[in-house]
C-alpha cells in the first residue's frame, strides 16, 4: 500500500513537470516575421530564404519583436560600407594629426612674434635664392648675347658659323631658360608661402584665443 502511494505521488509529480515544461516551451515559442517585395507580412516557424533577402523580425507568441535582423547586403553595398568606413578612419586620422600639429605650433612659438620671425626668415631665404639666381641669369644672358653677336658678325661677312659656336649658343640658351624657369617657380612658391603664412598666423591667433578662454 505504501509503495502504491509513493508510485502515485511520483507519477503525479512527473505529469506536472512535463506539463509545466510543455507550458514553458509554448510560452517561449518564437516565429519569424518578414515582409516580401510587395510589403506583405509573413509569419513562419522556420526561417525561409526570402526572409534573408528582405530582413526579418524574431517575434514571441504575443507578437512582440525580440530581435530584428537586417537583410543580407549586396556586394556593392558592402563595398560602399568599406569605403565609408575608410573615409571615417581617414577623417579621424586627419583630425588627430591636426590636433597634434596645433600643439606643436603652440609649443614651438610661445608668442606671435616668434612665429612671424620664423616666417620672415623663410621668406628671406626664398628671396636670397631668387636674387642669387637673377645675378647668375644676368651673367648668362650677357654670355649668350656675346655668342649671338659673334654669330651675327660671321653671318654679316658671309662666313659660316662654326658648329662649336652653334652648340655653345644652344647650350647657353638652355642654361638661360632653366634659370628663368627657376626664378618663376620660386616667385610662385613665395606667393603661395605668403598666403600659407597668413592662414597659419590667423590659425595661431585662434589657438591662442581658445587657450585664453579656457
Amino acid at each position: 500500500m505504501r509503495a502504491t502511494k509513493i508510485f502515485l505521488v511520483t507519477a503525479l509529480g512527473l505529469t506536472m513537470s512535463v506539463g509545466a515544461l510543455a507550458q514553458t516551451k509554448s510560452s517561449e515559442r518564437t516565429q519569424y516575421k518578414w515582409k516580401d517585395a510587395q510589403n506583405n507580412v509573413h509569419y513562419d516557424d522556420t526561417l525561409p530564404e526570402a526572409a534573408l533577402q528582405f530582413g526579418y523580425d524574431l517575434v514571441n507568441k504575443n507578437g512582440m519583436v525580440i530581435k530584428h535582423v537586417d537583410r543580407a547586403r549586396t556586394p556593392e553595398e558592402l563595398a560602399a560600407d568599406r569605403e565609408a568606413a575608410a573615409r571615417l578612419a581617414a577623417d579621424k586620422h586627419a583630425a588627430e594629426d591636426k590636433a597634434q600639429h596645433d600643439q606643436q605650433i603652440l609649443a614651438a612659438y610661445p608668442n606671435e612674434q616668434d612665429l612671424t620671425r620664423n616666417q620672415q626668415a623663410q621668406l628671406d631665404s626664398l628671396d636670397q635664392e631668387v636674387h642669387a639666381t637673377q645675378l647668375s641669369l644676368d651673367s648668362q644672358e650677357k654670355s649668350l648675347a656675346s655668342m649671338l653677336g659673334r654669330a651675327a658678325e660671321l653671318e654679316r661677312t658671309a662666313k659660316p658659323v662654326p658648329p662649336a659656336l652653334q652648340k655653345q649658343i644652344e647650350a647657353q640658351r638652355t642654361v638661360v631658360a632653366k634659370q628663368k624657369d627657376f626664378i618663376i617657380g620660386k616667385q610662385k612658391e613665395r606667393a603661395e608661402t605668403v598666403q600659407r603664412f597668413s592662414d597659419e598666423l590667423a590659425h595661431y591667433r585662434d589657438l591662442r584665443a581658445a587657450q585664453t578662454r579656457k
